[in-house]
């Protein structure tokens, strides 16, 4: 519920509040005053476009703020998923501003958000009908969203929703598995060769070094082999040879250690010095006979060599990196295997997924049917008190064929509200009537209808529902505003003395003009004085009599009468 409206610097208002409450609430004024500008600026609150043309003369800054009760605990849902926020209080205030420069900003609860964000929390608080316009009861998918409201069948559509969204879900999984098949099997394919090259060649951890060493002492066997056998006789064989000088050294060291202990010593040491240096001579001995030239083994060496070089610049890794890539190969091989697999499973769950979806579809279907007849007919009656004795109202159904890429959200059904507004004119959609007048009672019948089952949407704005409408209709017309105001805010800007008379509140709007300025006002008319004062006027302008008065006091109070029974 809208509780209070704020406007400043919007063309001729400078600055008007007004304090709003629930029911039915008329706006009034003579022709010009400017109600489409409170109205207009309802519309920038919900979001609308908005230029610098709209600010008043001389004023930099156009401001309009809303505040709105949630009442319902279904629209502090509604308003907090979109905002991805909780909120604290049960209401939201809405700010929309205008600069000079063309900057559009808003804000919720001083918070900033997008013109966008303001939209969508505009079309879920307010249901705005003009005699040209819906917001949103002229589209099919609310049409849609109203009949199961209507109908009750929350159940059965969450029900379908969420069969839905299994059916998407597998959907999704199985075109991302097909549009990846022919990858998913040249990577397979090109994993599998891999594999086996890898496990053929027999890569062993350190190979390449152990190879590179080997090679080296092939490629200089007969050097090492002549180093080793020069070794062996400079230390054992030839004159000379260190061992020769070692017994030299160890006799004289022996003669004269009887004469001093510390070169008796050195004796013992060089005699250890002998066995020593004889295993060097053999060792050395042993390697000049075993390092010989084998160019067979070469080859062989530097072809497997060759072979291990050319892996890995092959796969960019070096050696023992490619060792671990090739073990991780066989897992590998397994996920892309299980994803071919799994593509067949989807196959079979998606059959039957498919099945549920249709069955939940088609009990939904079925049960829309049935209250579709009845929205209609309850409507029809109150077509009938609102002047269309004739019109014939139809809530059309037609199926939705379920397609392989795309799954309806609401179902497997387009909903039309059709009309026949006089005999003999063929049926045509609510949204396409000709008549303005037409359509505007018809939006008001099936508004009285289903005001009682839109949870959410509890302000409805009719900007002059009652245009060329004549006073007895007009009577009628203001005994449903009435009765919708029992559901929900009903804010209507009226021309007619019996649809006003119906309110449960009434402003009247009036324009002053200065030597300087022109102002737009508007003001409550708090006592029943004042409101015959006001419908005197709409019924006679200033021509108005106490006989008017008269009837105007009459009308109200037989108004008042029957808006309460």
């Amino acid at each position: 519920m809208l509780r209070e409206l704020a406007v400043q610097n919007l063309a001729l208002i400078e600055d008007v509040r007004v304090e709003l409450f629930a029911g039915f609430c008329a706006w009034t004024g003579e022709t010009g005053a400017g109600k489409s500008l409170l109205l207009g600026a309802i519309g920038l609150l919900l979001g609308e476009r908005g230029g610098a043309d709209l600010i008043r003369a001389g004023q930099d800054e156009l401001r309009v703020t809303g505040r709105f009760d949630l009442g319902r605990i279904e629209q502090k849902r509604a308003a907090e998923e979109m905002l991805q926020a909780s909120l604290e209080e049960d209401e939201l205030i809405l700010t929309r501003r205008l600069t000079r420069s063309g900057r559009s900003s808003a804000l919720v609860n001083e918070a900033p958000v997008s013109i966008a964000t303001l939209r969508k929390l505009g079309e879920m608080l307010v249901d705005v009908h003009g005699q040209r316009e819906s917001y949103s009861l002229l589209q099919p998918a609310y049409q849609l969203e109203l009949l199961d409201a209507f109908g009750k069948l929350a159940d059965l559509r969450a029900a379908y929703s969420t069969a839905a969204d299994a059916v998407r879900d597998l959907r999704a999984k199985h075109k991302r598995l097909i549009e990846n098949r022919q990858t998913r099997q040249r990577e397979l394919a090109l994993l599998r060769f891999e594999r086996d090259e890898l496990v053929a060649a027999n890569l062993l951890p350190g190979e390449l070094a152990t190879i590179q060493r080997e090679r080296e002492k092939l490629l200089n066997a007969q050097e090492l082999a002549q180093f080793n056998a020069g070794a062996a006789a400079r230390l054992y064989d030839e004159e000379g040879s260190v061992m020769e000088v070692l017994v030299k050294l160890l006799r004289e060291a022996q003669t004269w250690g009887r004469l001093d202990k510390e070169i008796d010593a050195v004796a013992k040491r060089l005699e250890l010095l002998k066995p020593e240096v004889q295993d060097l001579a053999e060792t050395c001995r042993d390697l000049s006979e075993r390092f010989e030239a084998d160019p067979e083994r070469l080859n062989a060496v530097e072809r497997r060599l060759q072979m291990l070089k050319k892996f890995e610049a092959k796969y960019g890794k070096p050696h023992e990196e490619l060792i671990r890539y090739r073990d991780t190969l066989g897992a590998q091989e397994q996920s892309l295997q299980r994803q071919e697999d799994d593509l067949a499973g989807i196959d079979a769950a998606l059959v039957s997924a498919l099945d549920e979806l249709k069955s939940t579809a088609a009990a939904l279907s079925k049960a829309r049917a049935k209250v579709a007849k009845k929205l209609a007919a309850e409507a029809q009656k109150h077509l009938n008190d609102l002047g269309m004795p004739h019109a014939k109202l139809e809530a059309l159904l037609e199926a939705v064929p379920l397609g392989a890429d795309d799954v309806p959200a609401t179902g497997l059904d387009h909903m039309e509200l059709m009309l026949t507004a006089n005999p003999g004119e063929p049926a045509r959609p609510l949204r396409k009537v000709a008549s303005g007048g037409e359509l505007s009672r018809t939006m008001l019948a099936i508004k009285t209808v289903l005001a009682a089952h839109d949870p959410v949407r509890t302000l409805v704005v009719f900007d002059e529902i009652d245009a060329n409408v004549g006073g007895r209709l007009g009577d009628v017309l203001g005994q449903k505003l009435a009765l919708l105001g029992r559901s929900h805010q009903v804010l209507c800007v009226t021309h007619l003395p019996q649809v006003a008379s119906y309110a449960a509140r009434q402003w009247t709007i009036r324009k002053t003009s200065t030597a300087k300025r022109t102002s737009t006002t508007i003001a409550p008319l708090a006592t029943d004085e004042d409101r015959i004062e006001e419908l005197a006027l709409m019924l006679r302008g200033e021509a108005r009599t106490d006989t008017t008065l008269k009837e105007a006091s009459e009308m109200l109070k037989a108004s008042q009468k029957l808006a309460k029974k």
